[in-house]
């Protein structure tokens, strides 16, 4: 029975699984050619009971595995075939409610939560990231762009949205390693606050303000946004939107129009999900991201709404993120064997599952990236995009390298 239900499901390509005893179940047909290995016998019912949980769980353990270390293809057939199964309207009750008391954020949680996975070990970060620490969605105005061209160039496109005069006072709120706001101050001669909960972030941060002779113009605090009481010209909020969730989001945009001057712009670069509304899963949220959760545009335009915030434009980035994390994972798999003898074999498959289950649903589910930009007026702005373009240039190797890790 079991076997019939999965094969009427697997209608694109063909997943062979092989067993520890030597035999194999073979289900579908045609291209891709998938083929997974069952290293113990009681794995696959391990994963059938709860495979949001367990596929993940599994494969850290060793229970399960691609040839090698490459687990897209197989990512890429189950998320072409499966999809979301369905379930009764009291089972998404009860999963929505233990989700939303998960994502109550408040300022302990938030701070317990950032170190999970921004105190690790500053040498894995410098390893698979570019060489400005951009822990986020890159832009790649060209396709054959390399990681570090496609960073500096969402740097600048995003700069480009503040539409900063000379001497502008903006705040960066989850700031990570310090690259934008490094780049706001560099480059558009802005005085720059950048608030992180990551000790280690802030560390870093520092070191490089120095270095870059930056400290006059940058000040990077461990503070959370929330109780933050300054007034700036601009604000801007890259990859941090994530873990707000979604009990906090009205608050948050409360304070982002609270600090925004009345002539300000404000930029918030998100995940989100051109889907309805789903639960955070459950893998992700126990090993990677505790508290986070990736919106639906409806979630956050009806708080942008309330808080009476202008948007002044919207922009939805596609595939850009499936590209970067597949540079990440490039990179993470060429020092692999280094982690692995530093941090263990469970470490590396944790960190491999991460990138690659990210990079497939940005290119066979429904995550994309949103890049909100935000005024509390709606004269602000000029009336065409004209301005972004106009303003941008192709990369040049000085910039994309002018900061060092």
């Amino acid at each position: 029975m079991l076997w019939k239900t999965l094969e009427k499901r697997i209608r694109i390509g063909t997943l062979t699984v092989h067993f520890p005893d030597g035999t194999r179940r073979v289900l579908g047909s045609g291209e891709p050619d998938v083929h997974i290995r069952m290293h113990r016998n009681n794995t696959l019912r391990r994963i059938l009971l709860y495979p949001p949980m367990n596929l993940g769980t599994s494969y850290i353990d060793g229970g399960w595995g691609p040839e090698g270390h490459d687990l897209r293809p197989f990512f890429s057939l189950i998320m072409q075939n499966m999809g979301v199964g369905p379930r009764s309207l009291a089972v998404r009750k009860l999963i929505a409610l233990i989700h939303r008391v998960a994502e109550i954020n408040w300022p302990w949680r938030s701070l317990r939560n950032v170190s999970h996975h921004y105190d690790l070990d500053r040498r894995l970060f410098r390893k698979f990231l570019d060489s400005d620490l951009q822990y986020s969605c890159a832009y790649f105005e060209q396709p054959d762009a390399t990681l570090e061209q496609a960073q500096t160039a969402k740097r600048r496109h995003i700069a480009n949205k503040l539409h900063l005069k000379p001497g502008a006072k903006v705040l960066d709120i989850g700031c990570g390693w310090g690259g934008m706001a490094l780049h706001l101050a560099e480059h558009h001669d802005a005085r720059v606050t950048g608030l992180t909960l990551s000790r280690e972030q802030l560390k870093i941060a520092r070191e490089r303000a120095r270095e870059a002779g930056l400290e006059d113009r940058v000040d990077f605090r461990l503070q959370d946004y929330r109780l933050h009481e300054e007034e700036y010209d601009a604000i801007v909020s890259v990859g941090m939107f994530e873990h707000v969730g979604r009990p906090q989001y009205q608050q948050f945009f409360d304070q982002v129009i609270k600090m925004l001057r009345p002539e300000g712009t404000a930029l918030i670069h998100t995940i989100g999900r051109n889907g309805p509304p789903t639960a955070t899963n459950p893998w992700i949220a126990r090993h990677i991201f505790p508290g986070g959760y990736i919106p639906a545009l409806s979630e956050v335009s009806t708080r942008i709404e309330r808080s009476r915030l202008v948007l002044s434009d919207l922009e939805v980035l596609r595939l850009h993120y499936a590209k970067t994390l597949e540079q990440w994972n490039t990179r993470f798999q060429e020092t692999r064997h280094e982690f692995a003898e530093e941090l263990g074999e469970q470490f590396c498959r944790m960190w491999e599952f991460y990138l690659q289950i990210s990079e497939s649903a940005f290119r066979w589910s429904d995550l994309v990236v949103f890049q909100f930009q935000l005024n509390r007026r709606n004269d602000v702005i000029p009336l065409t995009r004209d301005y972004l373009y106009q303003r941008e240039s192709p990369v040049s190797c000085r910039e994309a390298g002018r900061i060092s890790a």
